[in-house]
């Protein structure tokens, strides 16, 4: 093999036939799953064993990471959900009903984390409205971080299959 043809191999565009896209997938919901609402979540685990200091900069870090995500969803959230509605539904016609199987890929990618974003902006408008004590805080938190992890099994779980049943209906034993 030539350097040419190593590189086309190491960015082709097959997704699913890709060890890069499935270490990225892999990555991508690990930190999604670390960071909840834009915290990590050892800072919260943190937190809760610790006390002090500990919970005031947990406090803090929610109370402005729950402003910005609030501030962002009022002044530009219908622009965001439209465009992001434009995109998603461009990549579900190009990747399913054309058959570009990167299209697929990203949209297989992009429409779970849409879910985490909404998730997000659900629970920070929670967080903002609510009186909360520092045990339904660390509730609250643990809660999205569950739902953001089975979003990401299951998610992982389609792309999965759906990604075996791309590479079997391109083999070459049909």
């Amino acid at each position: 093999m030539d350097l040419h043809t190593s590189i086309i191999e190491l960015i082709d565009l097959r997704s699913f036939s890709n060890l890069w896209f499935w270490i990225m997938l892999a990555l991508l919901w690990s930190s999604a799953s670390h960071w909840v609402l834009g915290i990590p979540y050892d800072l919260v685990l943190r937190a809760r064993r610790r006390g002090g200091q500990h919970e005031v900069d947990l406090a803090d870090m929610v109370r402005i990471n729950v402003g910005r995500l609030l501030y962002i969803s009022r002044v530009s959230g219908l622009a965001m959900l439209s465009f992001g509605c434009f995109i998603l539904s461009s990549l579900a016609v190009v990747g399913f009903y054309y058959r570009y199987e990167f299209a697929q890929a990203v949209f297989l990618i992009l429409f779970p984390m849409s879910i985490i974003g909404l998730l997000s902006l659900s629970t920070a408008r929670a967080l903002e409205v609510e009186d909360l004590t520092r045990e339904t805080l660390y509730k609250r938190l643990a809660r999205h971080r569950i739902y953001v992890q089975l979003i990401g099994m299951l998610s992982i779980f389609v792309t999965s299959l759906w990604g075996m049943y791309q590479n079997f209906q391109l083999s070459p034993l049909n």
